[in-house]
């Protein structure tokens, strides 16, 4: 049932960009589904996205686990970065998303990673989260 990975990723991605808290801490317009180019300042990713059959005897669902990339692009501050993914663990918490097609079952924090780039030796952390959904 990966069909349903882009219809959360969109309502992911929305929810985000809405988000007054995050915007004020990386700016518009910062969260990307590739890495752009030649970017600075902070910015979200979205990664990697695991997808397994999650269905019941009478429906079809999905879980996922995705993840969610937040870069430091051309700063060395791991302490922005971390500012930044509690943001989005706290505004995804509870959020109510809408991916089209599914109903989203529930999203869950999983891990929260620090680590540096090994090619540019920037900061990013890596957020990973659990949802469910099933199919309309």
């Amino acid at each position: 049932m990966s069909d349903a990975i882009l219809p959360l990723r969109r309502a992911i991605h929305a929810h985000l960009s809405g988000d007054a808290g995050l915007t004020a801490l990386i700016g518009a317009g910062r969260i990307h589904d590739e890495p752009p180019r030649a970017a600075n300042g902070l910015y979200v990713v979205h990664g990697v996205v695991t997808a397994e059959d999650w269905s019941t005897g009478s429906d079809r669902g999905c879980e996922q686990k995705l993840a969610l990339v937040v870069w430091a692009g051309e700063s060395t501050s791991s302490r922005k970065a971390l500012e930044a993914a509690a943001r989005i663990v706290a505004s995804l918490e509870g959020a109510v998303l809408v991916p089209e097609g599914h109903r989203l079952v529930n999203l869950g924090w999983l891990s929260s990673k620090l680590a540096r780039d090994p090619k540019t030796h920037l900061p990013t952390v890596t957020l990973t989260f659990r949802a469910v959904t099933e199919a309309l």
